[in-house]
């Protein structure tokens, strides 16, 4: 008898997601601690919700080329920026954990980042803003249908605004460009050579 061929669907390399009701913080805790072990899990918490996901290979390529291209941006404009990754953000009192895509500080490291970017590729999930507005998280960059959004932390909530309040200077319709070019690398080339102009 012969061995079947699996071809690769759709639905082996799309976002898998999954939310569970009714977890408590200690709950949380047991199982982030868990997922630490499983690579590519990431795992949100809002008020007794938890989102788990294995995020797609389009979701972490997108990542990649923001975080590149805000590194070639920073490093030619000589501002101070430290990429802090993916740690796991939480606040117990708050009942809020997340672990951005990506994360930076401005000038000097921080405990909780200046600036967190998530790109969003599938549709769902927890309130990601009032996740972060929970934790503090100043500035929230969003990237979803191919469209960067900033989100600024006032007395109020997350307010939408035109620019990034750290990196006022960046033209985001430039970078919002580059980051839909499809090969990175060529992204990364073109974009320096327009900021150097």
């Amino acid at each position: 008898m012969k061995t079947p061929i699996i071809e690769p669907s759709e639905q082996l390399i799309s976002e898998q997601r999954i939310i569970l009701q009714g977890i408590s913080w200690q709950q949380y805790e047991t199982l982030r601690t868990t997922l630490d072990q499983v690579p590519g899990a990431k795992m949100s918490y809002l008020e007794g919700l938890l989102e788990i996901m294995t995020p797609s290979p389009e979701h972490e390529y997108k990542k990649a080329t923001i975080g590149r291209l805000l590194d070639i941006y920073s490093l030619d404009k000589g501002i101070r920026l430290y990429r802090c990754g993916s740690p796991t953000l939480k606040q117990e009192l708050a009942k809020r954990g997340k672990e951005p895509d990506e994360s930076y500080n401005l000038e000097t490291k921080k405990e909780i980042p200046d600036l967190a970017i998530e790109v969003i590729i599938s549709s769902g999930g927890l309130d990601i803003l009032s996740i972060y507005q929970g934790l503090g998280v100043p500035e929230v960059w969003l990237w979803k249908n191919n469209k960067l959004s900033i989100y600024r932390l006032r007395e109020q909530g997350y307010e939408e605004i035109a620019r990034s309040e750290f990196l006022p200077d960046l033209d985001l319709e430039l970078l919002s460009r580059y980051i839909n070019y499809s090969d990175q690398y060529d992204a990364v080339i073109e974009f320096r050579k327009a900021i150097q102009k």
